[in-house]
């Protein structure tokens, strides 16, 4: 028995003397006794289990509020974000201070911001450039954030572009392969930073 295992034992031990000096005291018939000490011993197991187990419930709240609200579960060096009732990947971002949703599209090249997010975060536009989407080529302008964050993920003087309207946010692979990896696991998109 190591010296640190050495208080724990005797402090166990003087803690079962106490219970069962309590249940002697009493007087009780035996089969009340053990009754009382399998009690004891189990009310002592689910205190144990509880501590023993204190980080994995932590987890398990993190995952079922991320369930419930679509947040992301921060762990370790990954974020883990929840794929959504529309089969997508949305995140709350924050560009420059500024809270917005984006989706998260590993098929966009450049991070692409709407017109009203863009004022909100006091992004100028700059020179519009020809971007080929899905719908064909469109002229967007170009603007930088001073910081771009996703979670605990962040990334500074982050190339954007400005959309003329206030179509959707899209986190496109300028950030995604900034990253030191992200993959699709299950129902989660993981961010490695």
């Amino acid at each position: 028995m190591s010296g640190d295992e050495a208080p724990r034992a005797l402090y166990l031990v003087l803690l079962l003397m106490l219970v069962a000096a309590s249940l002697i005291g009493m007087r009780l018939p035996a089969g009340k006794v053990v009754k009382m000490a399998l009690a004891w011993v189990a009310i002592f197991a689910a205190g144990f289990a509880l501590f023993a187990f204190r980080d994995d419930f932590g987890a398990l709240g993190q995952r079922l509020r991320a369930e419930a609200t679509g947040e992301p579960i921060a762990s370790g060096e990954e974020l883990r974000i929840p794929i959504s009732g529309d089969g997508h990947f949305w995140v709350q971002a924050d560009v420059n201070g500024r809270p917005a949703r984006f989706l998260i599209d590993s098929g966009a090249s450049i991070t692409t911001i709407g017109g009203e997010t863009a004022r909100a975060a006091g992004i100028r536009p700059g020179i519009r450039v020809p971007v080929n989407t899905a719908n064909g080529t469109v002229a967007m302008a170009r603007g930088s954030a001073e910081r771009f964050s996703v979670g605990y993920i962040d990334r500074a003087d982050f190339t954007v572009h400005v959309s003329s309207s206030d179509a959707t946010n899209v986190i496109g692979m300028n950030f995604l392969s900034s990253l030191r990896g992200w993959s699709v696991e299950g129902n989660y998109l993981v961010l490695r930073a």
